[in-house]
């Protein structure tokens, strides 16, 4: 069976033929002005929702000035949810409760906030594993895993492991060296032929090939 195109909506067939709807490839499933989704990151929920922008980033509205960027092959666990900047109070004053969201949303009015609204941002080949919460302004490295209902915010290196709330660093996945020459490689950007030629390489971190891999392109 062909690898799915990454504008197939449901890429999972179950062994009856049909499509598995609790999964979908995210840049066929949402049309939204302030997503960016790289390829093939996908979305999984046990209950698929009717609108998967609303479900995973519900404070993000096609008005809001902060962008929430998703990179390629990414995978993103039931029960994720982007906290991204909208969802804000002001917090300076002695009171945070919102008085102008319910009689006009005026935004000149003082009870909102008036920024900055910062940009969440996901590296490639994140995995955020299940209930984790991601928090407005975070920008999460490449290869990173978050583990099962972490919270985490603010600037996470690339291949980390971050777990708890509030999220913390458990260790680096790989050594520097190996980290600054997995991110030259960026295998993410290869052809979907050429990733699939060398999964073997890819899962089975065998960086030699990888390089090997890069050479011949």
């Amino acid at each position: 069976m062909p690898f799915p195109s990454p504008e197939t909506l449901y890429p999972l067939i179950l062994p009856d033929g049909q499509p598995h709807p609790s999964s979908v490839f995210l840049s066929a499933a949402i049309d939204h002005p302030r997503w960016q989704i790289g390829d093939y990151s996908y979305a999984s929920a046990f209950q698929p929702p009717q609108d998967w922008a609303a479900h995973l980033a519900p404070y993000l509205h096609p008005a809001s000035a902060e962008r929430l960027r998703i990179g390629r092959f990414c995978q993103i666990a039931d029960g994720v949810l982007f906290v991204t900047a909208s969802a804000n109070h002001r917090h300076d004053g002695f009171s945070s409760y919102p008085f102008a969201v319910f009689d006009g949303m005026d935004p000149a009015r003082p009870s909102l906030p008036d920024g900055p609204f910062p940009d969440t941002e996901i590296g490639n080949d994140v995995w955020l594993g299940q209930g984790v919460r991601v928090l407005p302004g975070a920008r999460i490295g490449s290869g990173t895993i978050v583990g099962t209902g972490a919270v985490v915010g603010g600037e996470i290196p690339p291949y980390s492991v971050i777990v708890g709330n509030p999220g913390q660093l458990l260790r680096r996945r790989f050594d520097q060296a190996t980290i600054d020459r997995l991110l030259q490689l960026a295998w993410w950007d290869w052809p979907i032929e050429t990733i699939l030629a060398h999964e073997a390489a890819i899962c089975g971190g065998d960086l030699a090939a990888l390089e090997a891999a890069a050479a011949a392109l």
